[in-house]
């Protein structure tokens, strides 16, 4: 029960942060403006105030490996949910050795 509802929310918050990411705009967009473009942002400098978006990436993230973390230790506390292996009986009978 607490695995499915963990699993639901792992899908929807990994489609949320494709979406997310998706989004924003790169780093690599000030490029042009870096080389006498008359920006305010440089190639490599301070990015400014961050945004509503990098701090919902942030939110989304933090969820992302909490449910990933719970999956995996609910996958790996499971019990008897494996395959047991058991030995086929013998269909002929054996004879005791002499």
């Amino acid at each position: 029960m607490i695995s499915t509802i963990l699993i639901t929310i792992h899908v929807i918050v990994c489609i949320a942060l494709i979406m997310i990411v998706l989004l924003q705009t790169g780093k690599g967009a000030g490029m042009g403006a870096a080389f006498g473009g008359g920006s305010s942002q440089t190639l490599f400098g301070s990015t400014g105030a961050s945004t509503f978006l990098s701090k919902a990436t942030t939110v989304v993230v933090i969820v992302f490996m909490l449910t990933s973390l719970g999956l995996a230790y609910i996958s790996s506390h499971r019990i008897g949910d494996s395959v047991v292996m058991e030995q086929p009986e013998s269909p002929l009978p054996v004879k005791p050795a002499k």
